[in-house]
C-alpha cells in the first residue's frame, strides 16, 4: 500500500507542479534592437493568439469536456477568429494536447528529480509514481477526463498527443519495470511494454470512479494500489 510519506510527497509534488502556466503577454519590440533578433509584430501577435487559445481551451475542456467543446467556442472565448485558431493548431485534439503538455511539464520535471530516489520494491515504486499522478490530476480531474476521452477520437491527426501517447509517463513506468528486472524483483520473462500497457489501462480505468462517483485522489490511489498488487503478484499461487 502507498505509505503516508508517499502520499504526502505526492501532494507536495502536485502542489508545486500544478501551477497553471500563465499566458505569456505579448512583448513589444525594443527600440533600437537588432531587427534580425527582435520579434516581428506578426510573430508577437501569433504568440499572443496561441496563448489566448490555450487559456480559453483549458477552461472549456475543464467545464464542458472534450466532445462538448468546439473550435468555434474556443475562438469566441479567446476573442479570435476561427481561422486564427486553425492557423495556429491543426485540430481540437492538438489544442488539448498542448494544454496538457503545458500543464505536465512541471510535474515531469519534479518526477525526473524524485523517481530515481524512490526506494522499496517495484510495486512500492509504482504505487508512489501513480499516487503522485493522481494527486496532481485530481486538481483538474475533468480536464484530465477530457484528455482521456480524446484518446478514443479516431479522427485525431498524428500531431495530436492524446492520453496513451505520453512518452514521459510511459518512459518512467518502463524504467521502473526495467529496474525491477535488473534487481531480480520482476520476472525476466516479462515484456516491459506489456507491463506498461497493463498498468496504464488500470490507471485510466480507475478514473471512471471520478467521472461516475466523484472519487478523490486518495480513493483512486487506494484502488490503484490494489490493482498494482494484482498485476505484480498475479491472481494465483505459483
Amino acid at each position: 500500500m502507498t505509505s503516508p510519506n508517499d502520499v504526502s510527497m505526492a501532494e507536495d509534488l502536485a502542489g508545486g507542479a500544478n501551477q497553471e502556466p500563465p499566458a505569456n503577454p505579448a512583448v513589444a519590440p525594443v527600440a533600437g534592437a537588432d531587427p534580425v533578433t527582435a520579434p516581428s509584430s506578426r510573430q508577437t501577435q501569433k504568440e499572443a493568439t496561441r496563448n489566448r487559445v490555450i487559456d480559453a481551451a483549458r477552461e472549456l475542456f475543464d467545464t464542458q469536456g472534450y466532445q462538448g467543446t468546439t473550435i468555434r467556442e474556443i475562438a469566441r472565448h479567446a476573442g479570435v477568429s476561427v481561422g486564427s485558431v486553425f492557423t495556429t493548431f491543426a485540430s481540437k485534439g492538438e489544442i488539448l494536447s498542448q494544454v496538457m503538455e503545458d500543464r505536465l511539464d512541471g510535474l515531469y520535471a519534479e518526477l525526473d528529480r524524485v523517481v530515481p530516489n524512490l526506494r522499496g520494491s517495484t510495486s512500492d515504486r509504482l504505487r508512489s509514481i501513480f499516487a503522485i499522478h493522481f494527486s496532481f490530476e485530481a486538481r483538474r480531474t475533468r480536464l484530465f477526463l477530457a484528455h482521456i476521452a480524446a484518446a478514443y477520437d479516431w479522427t485525431l491527426p498524428p500531431s495530436a498527443r492524446p492520453m496513451g501517447r505520453n512518452p514521459r509517463l510511459i518512459g518512467i513506468i518502463r524504467e521502473c519495470i526495467a529496474k525491477g528486472i535488473a534487481d531480480g524483483d520482476v520476472c525476466p520473462a516479462v515484456e516491459p511494454q506489456e507491463a506498461v500497457d497493463l498498468l496504464m489501462a488500470a490507471y485510466v480505468w480507475i478514473y471512471r470512479m471520478a467521472a461516475l462517483d466523484g472519487a478523490d485522489a486518495q480513493e483512486m490511489t487506494a484502488a490503484m494500489d490494489r490493482q498494482i498488487g494484482l498485476i505484480t503478484d498475479g491472481l494465483g499461487p505459483r
